[in-house]
């Protein structure tokens, strides 16, 4: 008979090689190793050795990278879905199409399990387990940092030594350093001297995608971009496709310095984490759409957006993507998008983006209206009817409060 397939989030690090032979030893499983490439750039060279050497009996390497930008980025870009006024969602929006990868891979296999080795204190388990239910309600999930009856391993030192006994001697390091994620669109760190929000950064050992603002150039860089119904089209005058323009920001972002931020975000699960965060194409990306944004949307439709795209952080952060809610939201920011179409350009200077000008077919600025010339359109006088009519409220509220003082004095 046959042994029971089980498919595994794989990345080729020690948490997740530890994972290969307990799952075998603990399930009798047949393991199917899944690395989901989302443009984390890390080496996968010699991961199919180590995954077999591992006891492993297939991998797949998957590139998502043009999904992820296309069909989960770009939602979000759209959206303006901003976490906690800071956190722009790397981590967040790549989990549900790393997962929803998995779930192909496990129909296609036939397994009956999906395991993965996001600890049982951060939102990744949410996020990977929510996507999982919505898509494969049959399937079983095993998250062995939650089974602590089975899982014993409390360290490093413990997950090599693991490996050791069953035979797998790989050049892992003991020593902790920060955890990270990283995608095409972020990398995370948190750890090491971030746990206590007391000390400020060591951003010299920290950063990975770009510099701090002092060791930026001290020349700022025009950039021109143009976006069509809010999909960016081409940075100076170049077509390319999305995954190619975050590419060519984040290498223009991290020369700059931009996009550095240092966060105490409330995690799903209750508690404040303490996280620095590199985004430099996605913080020029999401600023330059934003800036055409405001040129053609009217007043009502972008103050709903606003309070909208807060809902869609929130969903995409609780791992809450293949919901009727983030359908609905998305399909409502789609239609804002009709007309966020046009160029913008902007300076980019020791981590700031410095506005240039913009021009839209479908810009709403009338430069009659907004000048003090009076225009056809606009009579002065018409505003002092305005103006009565608007602080009416205020003006009747105020009357009665004038009668009951009058009243009481008497």
């Amino acid at each position: 008979m046959s042994k029971e397939k089980v498919v595994l989030a794989y990345s080729g690090g020690l948490d997740t090689t530890a994972i290969i032979p307990w799952l075998k030893e603990n399930f009798g499983y047949d393991v199917i190793c899944c690395c989901i490439d989302c443009g984390q750039a890390e080496e996968l060279d010699g991961l199919d050795e180590r995954a077999k050497l591992s006891g492993a009996s297939k991998l797949y390497i998957e590139n998502i990278v043009d999904e992820f930008c296309d069909d989960y980025i770009m939602p979000c870009v759209k959206a303006g879905a901003v976490y906690e006024n800071k956190y722009l969602l790397g981590t967040s929006m790549a989990r549900p199409v790393i997962a929803k990868r998995l779930v192909e891979i496990a129909r296609k296999e036939g397994a009956v399990a999906i395991c993965h080795g996001a600890t049982g204190k951060g939102n990744d388990q949410i996020r990977f387990e929510l996507t999982i239910k919505a898509l494969a309600p049959d399937i079983k999930i095993i998250a062995p940092w939650r089974m602590t009856d089975v899982w014993t391993m409390q360290s490093r030192e413990d997950e090599i030594e693991y490996c050791r006994q069953h035979g797998i001697d790989l050049p892992f390091d003991a020593k902790h350093s920060y955890s990270r994620d990283r995608n095409l669109w972020h990398i995370s760190h948190e750890g090491l001297e971030l746990e206590d929000p007391a000390n400020e950064p060591n951003y010299d050992d920290l950063l990975v995608l770009g510099v701090t603002p002092e060791k930026a150039p001290d020349k700022g860089e025009y950039v021109t971009m143009t976006f069509e119904s809010g999909i960016p089209k081409s940075i100076n005058g170049r077509e390319m496709k999305v995954s190619d323009i975050i590419k060519e920001l984040n290498t223009l972002g991290g020369k700059h310095g931009i996009g550095i931020i240092d966060i105490v975000e409330n995690r799903v699960v209750g508690m404040k984490s303490r996280g620095v965060y590199e985004t430099p194409g996605g913080t020029i990306l999401m600023e330059a759409h934003q800036q055409l944004e405001e040129l053609v949307l009217d007043r009502a439709t972008y103050e709903v957006k606003k309070d909208l795209g807060n809902k869609f952080a929130q969903i995409v952060y609780e791992g809450k993507w293949f919901t009727p809610l983030r359908e609905a939201i998305q399909a409502f920011v789609d239609v804002t998008q009709k007309y966020v179409t046009g160029e913008v350009k902007f300076r980019l200077y020791k981590g700031n983006i410095i506005r240039a000008g913009e021009t839209s077919p479908y810009s709403l600025y009338s430069e009659s209206l907004a000048s003090f010339t009076t225009g056809e359109l606009y009579d002065h006088h018409d505003a002092d009817g305005f103006i009565n009519l608007f602080g009416l409220p205020l003006k009747v509220r105020a009357m009665k409060m004038q009668e009951l003082n009058n009243q009481n004095n008497h």
